[in-house]
């Protein structure tokens, strides 16, 4: 759903009163944390989508990464995962459906997470994904709430996965693009989670379908802070800049935007490929995570020398007028 019409139907419920939900709905965190002991609590999420690549081995494994990607945000260990899975039986064999489980469990198996079961049905469409069960001591929750001023954003995952997708969708995205774009989306963020939480970071969330801009407007909002960003720092898939000539706006990207109307400042010299990048919704995009100068640093060194592409992307300072600022 695009955010604004998602924001526009939470409003209407009535808040969840309960002492041990330690993380829920209020602050649109990334994952649901209940709180079973003094010093046990439970990480909940659930996602699902349609395939975002052709290939369904592929696929699967770039599901499981997404849905256990929340988890990891929350500085959570992903423990269970039950599949959820919708299948149209008149357009597809369902050897399609084997694969796609088989990419999915493999990457869980991966990740040390135990398939326990699913729930499966018709549809016309396929989809995939899965609810995820992890574990997290209540005291060392990383919420998308808690960013402060003086700490440096470092985002841990390029750029450009959703205008792949698109491009992917249209039969216009080169292979070795979609290679690039697949290797990415396949990669757990188990590693970042582990190395943010040792080096203590205030706060993350994990980019996904509201794009950068997006996700740092929540987490802004929920932290009472303002979040400057510079663009010429965000790492982006390397070639993208054709694929987004020929696609224009996507319609992912015109939903973040407006989702994003009135709280973002983009600067009018950040345009082109930087400008789309901002609001392009991506599939299992890396975390964004806000910590002290010196430890962002660090995680930047530690998480490049594991071989993956971090970056510091900008600065958290006390609230502004604009939540987001793009410069």
């Amino acid at each position: 759903m695009a955010g604004r019409d998602l924001r526009q139907a939470l409003s209407q419920l009535p808040p969840i009163l309960d002492e041990n939900l330690l993380a829920g709905q209020s602050t649109l965190d990334d994952a649901g944390v209940y709180r079973l002991s003094d010093d046990l609590a439970l990480v909940q999420t659930v996602d699902f989508f349609s395939p975002v690549v052709d290939d369904p081995y592929d696929c699967g494994q770039i599901v499981a990464a997404n849905c256990l990607s929340d988890c990891y945000a929350m500085g959570g260990r992903p423990l269970c995962a039950m599949n959820l899975v919708a299948w149209p039986r008149m357009a597809l064999p369902i050897e399609v459906v084997t694969t796609l489980l088989r990419g999915g469990q493999d990457a869980f198996q991966a990740a040390g997470v135990t398939v326990v079961g699913g729930h499966s049905m018709y549809s016309q469409e396929l989809f995939y994904g899965a609810a995820i069960t992890g574990l997290i001591h209540p005291d060392r929750i990383v919420t998308n709430a808690n960013a402060q001023p003086g700490d440096h954003l470092v985002l841990t995952k390029p750029l450009g996965t959703g205008i792949v997708a698109y491009g992917i969708h249209g039969r216009i995205a080169p292979p070795d693009l979609i290679a690039r774009a697949t290797a990415v989306m396949k990669q757990l963020n188990r590693e970042a989670s582990e190395v943010m939480v040792e080096l203590g970071a205030h706060a993350a969330t994990d980019v996904t379908g509201y794009g950068l801009c997006g996700h740092a407007l929540t987490m802004a909002e929920a932290s009472g802070v303002s979040l400057h960003i510079e663009a010429r720092r965000l790492p982006l898939l390397e070639g993208l800049e054709p694929l987004v000539a020929s696609l224009g706006e996507t319609t992912g990207q015109v939903d973040n935007r407006e989702l994003c109307a009135d709280k973002v400042s983009v600067a009018d010299s950040v345009t082109g490929l930087l400008r789309a990048i901002c609001f392009d919704p991506q599939t299992s995009g890396g975390l964004l995570v806000s910590l002290p100068p010196e430890n962002a640093a660090a995680l930047v060194r530690r998480l490049r020398g594991r071989g993956i592409e971090a970056s510091i992307i900008g600065r958290v300072t006390a609230k502004e007028r604009y939540c987001v600022l793009v410069e």
